[in-house]
């Protein structure tokens, strides 16, 4: 099956997403402060970049994606019906390298959370300070 858009469209529009401060981390930040948590964003020093560190309680949270992290058995994610394996390939490695991060994160002594964008989208309404 061929890509309906041209190739500049596509690269245009997988330009834009963005890898860091996306809306559901920033909503997830905004809920966490709004609670008292302190923490800091995006922290490179430890495996895997996590979104959210609280290094009081040595926790980091993962904000994930459901279509690039691939959330089981969820809706959004869903793989493109254009260049299949190639997604596939992808998603695969983006499964494997969030499982060892999280196990290494682990056994090093990391609480290690992981909040899925579906969870959020239900209850955006109901937290302080949605965008």
């Amino acid at each position: 099956m061929a890509d309906s858009l041209s190739p500049e469209k596509r690269s245009w529009n997988m330009s834009r997403i963005k890898g860091k401060d996306t809306s559901i981390e920033i909503q997830v930040r905004m809920y966490l402060f709004s609670q008292g948590f302190r923490y800091r964003k995006s922290v490179t020093s430890l495996l895997g970049k996590p979104d959210i560190v609280l290094p009081k309680y040595h926790a980091v949270i993962f904000v994930h994606g459901c279509f690039w992290h691939r959330h089981p058995r969820c809706k959004y994610a869903y793989t493109p019906k254009t260049r299949i394996e190639f997604w596939q390939e992808k998603f695969d490695k983006n499964v494997q390298n969030d499982s060892l991060h999280r196990e290494e994160l682990t056994a090093a002594g990391w609480r290690v959370f992981v909040v899925w964008e579906c969870q959020l989208r239900g209850i955006r309404k109901n937290l302080p300070y949605v965008l």
